[in-house]
């Protein structure tokens, strides 16, 4: 029998990955598994689908729903010619200095071998971003590209291009998180995990030319207080707060107030830290037998 690898980081790069906290994520389902009959697993936001790929090697009887939304699938498709295309840029900066801005006569012959992979079809623009531009920075298109700074940041090795296994078994959708939420919100046995992208974060990444505000976040308080769910935050997002006050002053059930917290400190730099934070809640699921 094949066994499948299990991935404890996502295969390309994508912002706001959970990989600091599947370890966590395991312990949480394990425990759940033990004592509730979990029979569905909704990752509402999708993202790299590390979460979703993670509940599925540990709960393989579950049916895992991924929401594609961000087209992460397409990226793992393309990952050949994404490695093609790494390679030869590689061979173009061979004489540049790692790690520091390209030059203008270096950066024309990598926009130019971009420029042919574009006439091809599909880029990973996402990937592309992490080998070419400033830390944490990323474009989605040709032209933003073109205009952008460029850095010697090429990664020195291929992806795998064996990963097309990392979503197998996963039932794979592409739509809004509340359509999907309200097509499983009476199903029994149903766990969402719920992954928003942080207050304020910039969400262009995420196909989507906006920023996560506010009035998102109360939509998915909405999501939460109807369901089973793990969900994910930090104490950069006020949201917590935000339902405790909610809470307290206007009566507004508060979805947090009876879950189960895991923190996770992760450091920026020697100066700069914050906590991640993941809640468990269980309001109503049939007992394991």
């Amino acid at each position: 029998m094949n066994i499948l690898k299990r991935y404890k980081v996502a295969p390309l790069p994508f912002q706001g990955q959970k990989r600091n906290f599947v370890e966590p994520f395991v312990g949480t389902l394990k425990e759940l598994s033990q004592s509730q009959d979990i029979k569905v697993i909704v990752d509402l936001f999708g993202g790299s689908g590390l979460l979703s790929h993670t509940a599925k090697r540990v709960l393989p009887g579950c049916k895992v729903i991924y929401n594609d939304y961000d087209g992460y699938a397409k990226r793992l498709q393309a990952v050949v010619a994404t490695n093609n295309l790494l390679s030869d840029i590689r061979v173009i900066l061979k004489d540049c200095p790692r790690e520091k801005r390209i030059n203008e006569a270096y950066k024309s012959h990598v926009i130019a071998r971009v420029e042919k992979e574009e006439r091809k079809g599909f880029v990973d623009y996402i990937t592309l971003s992490s080998s070419l531009l400033f830390s944490a920075n990323y474009v989605t298109s040709f032209d933003e590209l073109k205009a952008s700074t460029l850095y010697n940041n090429v990664k020195q090795s291929n992806y795998d291009v064996k990963a097309s296994d990392y979503l197998h078994g996963l039932e794979i959708v592409k739509c809004d998180y509340l359509e999907l939420f309200n097509q499983y919100k009476d199903v029994p046995g149903v766990l969402l995990v719920v992954d928003p992208p942080y207050l304020t974060t910039d969400t262009k990444t995420y196909l989507s030319d906006q920023y996560w505000k506010l009035a998102d976040f109360l939509n998915v308080i909405n999501v939460l207080n109807q369901s089973n769910f793990i969900f994910f935050t930090s104490n950069k997002s006020s949201l917590i707060e935000l339902c405790e006050w909610l809470n307290v002053n206007h009566n507004i059930n508060n979805p947090f107030e009876n879950a189960v917290l895991k923190t996770h400190e992760t450091r920026l730099n020697p100066q700069s830290k914050y906590i991640d934070m993941m809640f468990t809640r269980i309001l109503e699921m049939q007992k394991a037998s």
